[in-house]
């Protein structure tokens, strides 16, 4: 497959970049600036807050990721900005299949209350999940065939990759998985698509 990974200068991008290279697909890797240093890999400056941007970089791909943020924007601002670019520009490509990196603070905990709402979320991380709500709301609006994938809690930053993930019920904040495995979880959406738009969880 083509595929066009947006954000992939970040964590989660440059791990579904190498994952769906692994796999044998051609990637465009996206980034806002700088550079990718992923052989085999075609590299793009783009900017996932604007549909004609993306429009070009997605043109002739079969499928698109989604793994962008800007911390340097206001979330709510940037996380719908991004998902109705993406909606806009996709569309235009002729792009039907989006797979978007989510977060799982605004996922249902075993309570059925988001775990942004429950007791011990840190108050300083609401602003940035209340964005990641705002731009999935927008998401639904989309006719796109999409996707929004997110970790059952945290990335682990220093454990070993274990190639395996499963999906979890609920959010749970003591969940960890590494980057490397959520890519695999990415890419197992784009090449065998569930064909609905429910979030998902995962979790090593």
């Amino acid at each position: 497959m083509d595929i066009v990974v947006f954000g992939a200068g970040g964590r989660a991008g440059r791990q579904a970049v190498a994952e769906a290279s692994r796999r044998g697909h051609r990637v465009t890797a996206v980034v806002r600036r700088g550079h990718h240093d992923q052989a085999g890999v075609r590299v793009v400056t783009g900017d996932v807050t604007d549909a004609a941007s993306i429009a070009a970089a997605a043109a002739g791909h079969d499928a698109a990721i989604s793994a962008a943020v800007d911390v340097t924007a206001p979330p709510n601002e940037f996380f719908t900005a991004s998902a109705r670019a993406l909606d806009a520009g996709l569309t235009k490509a002729g792009v039907r299949r989006l797979v978007v990196v989510g977060i799982s603070s605004i996922l249902p905990g075993a309570s059925g209350a988001p775990l942004m709402e429950q007791p011990g979320f840190p108050t300083e991380y609401q602003v940035f999940a209340l964005g990641h709500l705002a731009g999935l709301d927008e998401l639904r609006k989309s006719e796109l065939d999409w996707a929004y994938v997110a970790p059952a809690g945290n990335f682990d930053h220093d454990g070993t990759p274990s190639g395996r993930y499963r999906f979890a019920d609920h959010g749970d904040m003591s969940s960890l998985i590494t980057y490397a495995d959520f890519a695999v979880a990415l890419l197992d959406e784009i090449e065998a698509p569930r064909h609905h738009r429910a979030t998902a969880s995962v979790r090593s």
